[in-house]
């Protein structure tokens, strides 16, 4: 898979099949849509080419000034990309002065010239350009004027609801993780750094890993305990998580700690290992002591090695 971050010594394109769109994620519907150009580019031997941005435009436009959460990083997503085998990936550097571009601007500018699409592929509500103006219907209008393919791939739903990143956020957001996994098509997590934390696991027979996510803006699950799986030097490692303050010890400041279920993996300081959240187990609780919360996780413990089996 080639990935451009510009293209001024890019090799235009005689004829493509093409895609945009920003793709956090990379749900269920949007893997629908990838496949579908892939599919095509093979079937037509043409390049399959996506044009998509960094940083999302949610984190530059919107939001009252805060920055979108992500349920995955650029990285994560281009090892995705070539997964499904995209050929090209156009990744634009989203800033306020390109988020004024028209949508007319910049199909005539960059996706024409460059790319030479015969079939776009778009999701049934996907929207870019200045003031998300480069609608479906104006997608519809801007292709047969130009004798260009248009196929605008229809939502899935599942239990009627409408897959979509939006929703998926906010299931991750209240501890549900276990349903977006299944909206995802694959288990939510992210790629952390193992750093020093205060020893109280050790102290209470369940040393931990304390991580914190690579991706600065990443989306994070709701406070709680959770059964988790880690990848660590291309091995599977199962665990539990807490993911919350301490109250039994009267802290503040939110930290995740990973407790794993094999002797092998205690000393992972300053290392990067991806956590994967399979259920959620429990809200984080204030206990009177340090041995009820001991008893607790011992429970804990056990619930998680209960389901074990069904990740392996």
């Amino acid at each position: 898979m080639e990935i451009l971050r510009s293209l001024d010594t890019f090799k235009k394109l005689s004829s493509s099949i093409l895609t945009i769109g920003s793709y956090d994620g990379i749900h269920r519907g949007h893997r629908e849509i990838l496949t579908t150009l892939v599919h095509n580019a093979y079937a037509r031997k043409m390049k399959s080419v996506l044009v998509t941005f960094d940083p999302h435009p949610k984190q530059v436009i919107g939001l009252d000034g805060k920055k979108l959460a992500l349920i995955m990083s650029i990285e994560e997503k281009m090892a995705m990309f070539k997964k499904i085998g995209i050929d090209i990936v156009y990744l634009i550097n989203f800033t306020k002065t390109f988020s004024k571009t028209s949508a007319k601007d910049f199909l005539d500018d960059i996706i024409m010239p460059f790319f030479s699409p015969e079939l776009i592929i778009t999701g049934y509500d996907h929207h870019f350009g200045n003031k998300r103006e480069g609608s479906p219907s104006f997608l519809m209008d801007f292709c047969s004027k130009n004798s260009i393919g248009l196929d605008i791939v229809e939502p899935i739903s599942d239990d009627g609801h409408i897959l979509s990143s939006s929703r998926i956020r906010k299931l991750i957001e209240q501890g549900y993780v276990r349903r977006a996994n299944f909206e995802l098509g694959f288990v939510y997590g992210f790629m952390g750094l193992v750093i020093k934390g205060s020893g109280r696991g050790r102290d209470l027979n369940f040393p931990t890993a304390n991580i914190i996510p690579v991706e600065k803006y990443q989306l994070m699950p709701k406070t709680g305990v959770y059964f988790i799986r880690g990848r660590i030097n291309g091995q599977n490692a199962f665990g539990m998580c807490n993911f919350g303050t301490r109250p039994t010890f009267n802290e503040s400041e939110l930290v995740m700690e990973i407790h794993f279920f094999h002797d092998d993996y205690f000393n992972l300081y300053g290392k990067k290992i991806r956590v994967e959240f399979l259920e959620r187990i429990r809200d984080e609780t204030k206990f009177p002591s340090p041995e009820s919360l001991k008893e607790q996780l011992e429970i804990d413990k056990q619930v998680c090695l209960n389901l074990k089996g069904k990740y392996e």
